[in-house]
Order: structure tokens, then C-alpha cells, then sequence
């Protein structure tokens, strides 16, 4: 499960939300997959937060629409709330929720009608409703898709560069035992030409006692031929091995060297 706080700058987070509902009066907050705050509310209204929550059934509502609604829509007291999900890799990992504006001047009566479900004073409500931002429909719509398309940006190139790190932690961690292993495969490879020298010298001596021992010796200087023979193609590959691991140690040092 990919987690928002182990790789998200939230201070940078904040301020980018900040801005938004300075610039466009909509308040915002945000959440991880678990639904736990992981940003401070902004530009919430008593209205709202104080009062419609406050209530008992206002709180039975707002929590009915919280896990109901997606994208811009209009909550149970006429307001216009949004919900735009954070998503890595397919992967649902947040959400930014807000809104809390009125999309057009409001009918008081109708508030006044929901104060009285709610038990709420009707003067302290509309009182409240009355410092509510008024914004259009079509202004709120966009400013929601503004800010979700920007944190979803945010948040996947700010996950993409921690798992960049990560992998290169990994790797500088691994070359170094990529390096140490060449190295000793090197040290194998000059024991294996030693032995292959050595093989080549007792075939050498093995075909001239072959021709000292005359008729006798023929089948014994056949088995030396083989064997200096052997020997031969061994120091010929051993050559080779040495050959690949000069091209990949080289590999690797480039590769060390790059730097974006």
C-alpha cells in the first residue's frame, strides 16, 4: 500500500492548497487512502465545520455525502462540495475533498428550514450562511478539476522521485558487490591460466618422454596432444571470460558516472 506521508512533501502540499482557496474562495482538505487528514482545512466556514457538522444530524448528512459523492456536486444543505480522488499507479491513494460554496445567492428560507432540522438557530445559521463565498457553478466545477489535476501531478512526480532515489540507493548498494565479484572472478580466472600453463608444460614434457620411450610410447603421446590441446582452448576461453569482464566492469563505471 503506497502511503502519502513517507514520500510527499505536505508542507508543500499545504501551501499549494492554501493558494487554491485564497484565489477561489473553496475550502479544501486532504486525506489518505484510510481517510486521515494529512493536510489542515482551508478556507472552511463556520457554517460548515461549526454548525451543519455540529449537529447531530447535520454530521448523519455530511458523512452521507462524504462517502456518497464524487467530483463536484451539491451537498444535503445546498452547497457545492467536491472530491477528487489521488491515484498512483491506479492505485487510490488519497483524496482532496472541499467546495463549501454557494453557487448562486441563497433562498433564506430554505435555511431557515434547515436550521430547524438541524436544531439550529435560524439567525445564527443564516448568520453564518451569510459569510459563505458565492461562487458559479461552472467556476467551482473547474476550480475542483484545476486542483485535482495539480495534486495528482504533485503527488506522482513526487513518488516517482522517491522511488528514484530509492532504486539508486539500491543500486549503488549493489554495484559495489557487483564490482567485488568481478574482482574475485578476475583472481579465479589467473589461478584457471596457471593451471592451464601448467597443463600445457607437463603435455610438452609428457610428448618428449612419449618419443624417448619409442613404439612403446605412442598411445601415451596421443593422450599428451589431448591434453596440451585442452589446455590450449582452456587459456583461450579464460582469455575470453577476462575479455567480458573488462567490458561489463567498464559498463558499470559508466553507468556510475551518469548524473542527471
Amino acid at each position: 500500500m503506497i502511503k502519502l506521508e513517507k514520500f510527499l512533501d505536505l508542507k508543500k502540499f499545504q501551501q499549494i492548497q492554501d493558494l487554491f482557496s485564497d484565489a477561489t474562495g473553496l475550502a479544501a482538505i486532504a486525506v489518505d487512502a484510510q481517510g486521515n487528514y494529512i493536510s489542515q482545512g482551508s478556507n472552511f466556514t463556520d457554517f460548515c465545520i461549526k454548525y451543519t457538522r455540529g449537529s447531530e444530524e447535520g454530521l448523519r448528512r455530511c458523512v452521507k455525502c462524504d462517502n456518497e459523492c464524487t467530483g463536484a456536486y451539491y451537498c444535503h444543505a445546498g452547497l457545492m462540495d467536491f472530491s477528487t480522488d489521488l491515484i498512483i499507479h491506479g492505485e487510490k491513494v488519497g483524496a482532496i475533498i472541499g467546495g463549501q460554496v454557494l453557487p448562486a445567492p441563497p433562498d433564506e428560507e430554505k435555511f431557515r428550514k434547515i436550521a430547524q432540522e438541524l436544531d439550529i438557530p435560524e439567525e445564527t445559521y443564516l448568520a453564518a450562511l451569510r459569510k459563505v463565498p458565492i461562487r458559479d457553478e461552472k467556476t467551482i466545477r473547474a476550480g475542483a478539476q484545476m486542483l485535482g489535476e495539480f495534486m495528482n501531478q504533485l503527488v506522482n512526480l513526487s513518488y516517482f522521485e522517491a522511488m528514484n532515489k530509492e532504486k539508486m540507493r539500491v543500486f549503488d548498494e549493489q554495484m559495489h558487490y557487483v564490482v567485488e565479484s568481478i574482482d574475485s572472478i578476475n583472481n579465479k580466472i589467473k589461478e584457471l591460466q596457471k593451471v592451464a600453463a601448467m597443463e600445457k608444460i607437463l603435455a610438452l614434457n609428457a610428448s618428449v618422454e612419449a618419443a624417448r620411450a619409442g613404439q612403446a610410447g605412442v598411445g601415451f603421446a596421443v593422450v599428451a596432444q589431448e591434453i596440451e590441446s585442452i589446455s590450449t582452448n582452456a587459456a583461450r576461453i579464460y582469455s575470453e571470460i577476462q575479455d567480458y569482464s573488462t567490458i561489463v566492469r567498464k559498463a558499470i563505471q559508466a553507468m556510475s558516472k551518469i548524473e542527471l
